[in-house]
């Protein structure tokens, strides 16, 4: 009688080929995001530690340049200013979902119109910025005009340190409420037939329907629009390098512009200081960084 056959061996890449072939998929793209992300971010929160010009020999200075942030006006006007870009920038969200709203018919000529207000989101920002500084000019411009036919004298906003963050955001709102509305629009598409139907025959319309139904709904495209909109108001930059140059008086300055004018521009080759901004910055979008990959997980654990 012959003996059983001994079972097969397999060697450990068979074995274990399941398990290790992710990996290897994502080995690249997590090389690069380690050279071209992590790298930088850990090399820039340790610059922060010393005084440097950008060309000489680099002197460590310890928390000393944490210390000056801590009694820098200038830099509690920035970062004033960003909380009122971040309160600003969030009204595109709910304007957004009213266009949206307005939007979601089906006449004769609406995808013109859809282009139209989509149309200042695919334009350059350096163009969106150059028509606001145009629209505020006090002697030309159409708020000027405005108030003429009011008989009132014509403000200078992007003069005026009181009202010159307001007229920036107001201008980076323009195309940040047509991303919006395409996330809705998008949102609206795909709504669920039957759900609205079986509304319709419980009763429900206007504000109920909204509410009940429609609003569950876009709850993903109202995370994008929150998500997207937030990180923006965070690193707000070009509008203001266009419209002011962080004027008049350092007035109109963000983190992310003050942090240019510390380590880059004329005024600064101070790249220690300038990367110590850039570093509570980058510790505020974290922050929410963090939140937003907890309630992605949370999410996806109600999913599951």
């Amino acid at each position: 009688m012959n003996p059983p056959p001994s079972p097969p061996t397999f060697s450990w890449w068979t074995r274990h080929q399941r398990d290790i072939a992710p990996w290897l998929f994502l080995a690249p793209a997590a090389l690069m995001f380690t050279l071209y992300v992590l790298v930088p971010i850990v090399e820039s929160i340790a610059l922060s530690f010393y005084d440097w010009d950008g060309l000489g020999e680099a002197r460590w200075i310890g928390l000393d340049n944490y210390r000056e942030l801590a009694t820098d006006p200038d830099f509690f006007i920035a970062l004033k200013n960003n909380v009122i870009w971040l309160v600003g920038f969030l009204l595109a969200v709910p304007i957004g979902l009213g266009l949206a709203l307005f939007l979601n018919q089906t006449v004769f000529g609406i995808r013109a119109i859809k282009s139209m207000f989509f149309f200042p989101f695919v334009i350059s920002q350096g163009v969106i910025g150059l028509i606001f500084t145009w629209f505020y000019n006090p002697a030309n411009g159409l708020v000027g005009e405005i108030f003429g036919l009011f008989g009132m004298d014509p403000v200078s906003v992007l003069a005026d340190e009181h009202w010159v963050t307001y007229g920036i955001v107001l201008a980076g709102l323009y195309p940040q409420v047509a991303y919006c509305m395409i996330l809705y629009l998008t949102g609206l598409n795909n709504l669920r037939p039957d759900l609205i139907e079986a509304a319709r025959l419980e009763g429900a319309k206007g504000w109920s329907m909204l509410r009940h139904v429609v609003l569950p709904q876009l709850r993903p495209a109202t995370f994008i629009a929150v998500v997207v909109t937030i990180i923006g108001s965070l690193r707000s930059f070009d509008m203001i390098s266009i419209m002011t140059s962080g004027g008049p008086y350092g007035s109109s300055r963000v983190l992310a512009y003050y942090m240019y004018e510390k380590a880059l521009s004329e005024y600064g080759y101070r790249m220690g200081y300038g990367t110590a901004i850039a570093t509570v910055l980058f510790a505020i979008m974290l922050v929410y960084i963090l939140f937003v990959l907890w309630r992605i997980h949370q999410q996806e654990k109600e999913t599951a």
